[in-house]
């Protein structure tokens, strides 16, 4: 069985403060975006030199040690659970951008419990398998829903919301410039200036988010890589409605209501530059 695990952008991120179990209190809005990486599992003999979960990659390659690869810890989840399961094949050839703030290996290790749970018939319910992705990190539950949805708590709380966006297109750049994420928090500066909720800011047409819609850690980020800032405007001057950096960076994405617009965007530069039509 094949899927196609798509990633996610940020609209807007606040930081609200930090936890005493030392996650932070965030709120966002996580939009679906049609830019994906391919998954198939498939059962197999399982023989003694095999492993019970083979898991072959290819595509954009992945740094470090496989067995901490969300795609092998989905597995041993469900294992723990169902250690009658037989042993499984998965390919991962990856498209998605890695560390960008695009969400690509917390859409993969989602997407591996949903085809674990299709292809050996679990019948896990959708609130188990956001259980199990919770697991995972903060943000796999919402690949589950795969909606887009208003999130709260460390980004685990989440409401699906409407958002008319179909008839934009989306640019993401990805400058190939690794953002840390936790260096990002420590550079944050939490205003505790109680502002408009995002639920609230997001129902105002698109072409007053510009004035509105804040990614709180643009500004730490930007600090350190200038580059990003340049991106940024360079996406204003070409005709974005709204432009903003995904996550804690380093991924870039403007919103457009003309395709034409984008055609020759950042030609000659050397960052990737992905042009997708919404379909969400």
């Amino acid at each position: 069985m094949v899927l196609f695990p798509n990633c996610k952008i940020n609209l807007g991120l606040r930081v609200a403060g930090k936890r005493p179990d030392g996650y932070h209190d965030l709120e966002t809005i996580f939009y679906p975006i049609s830019l994906k990486d391919a998954a198939e599992i498939t059962v197999y003999p399982h023989k003694k030199d095999n492993p019970e979960f083979d898991l072959n990659i290819t595509g954009i390659e992945i740094p470090g040690d496989p067995s901490t690869n969300l795609c092998t810890k989905a597995w041993h989840l469900i294992k723990k659970d169902f250690p009658g399961i037989p042993a499984v094949r998965m390919h991962l050839h990856k498209t998605v951008p890695i560390g960008g703030g695009l969400g690509g290996g917390s859409s993969d290790g989602a997407f591996t419990l949903v085809l674990l749970n299709e292809v050996l018939k679990l019948n896990l319910t959708t609130e188990k398998l956001m259980d199990y992705a919770l697991q995972l990190g903060s943000d796999c539950p919402f690949f589950i829903l795969n909606k887009p949805c208003f999130a709260t708590g460390r980004g685990e709380i989440l409401e699906k919301i409407n958002i008319g966006l179909n008839e934009y297109h989306f640019v993401i750049i990805d400058p190939g410039i690794h953002v840390s994420t936790a260096e990002a928090f420590r550079e944050l500066i939490i205003s505790g200036i109680k502002m408009p909720s995002l639920k609230k800011i997001i129902e105002q047409p698109v072409i007053a988010w510009k004035e509105n819609l804040v990614n709180d850690f643009e500004e730490p980020v930007f600090r350190k890589h200038p580059v990003l800032k340049e991106i940024k405007q360079k996406l204003y001057e070409s005709g974005a409605v709204y432009a903003s950096m995904t996550g804690t960076g380093s991924s870039l994405y403007g919103i457009f209501h003309n395709s034409k617009k984008t055609a020759n965007l950042f030609s000659g530069e050397k960052f990737m530059v992905y042009l997708l039509n919404q379909s969400h």
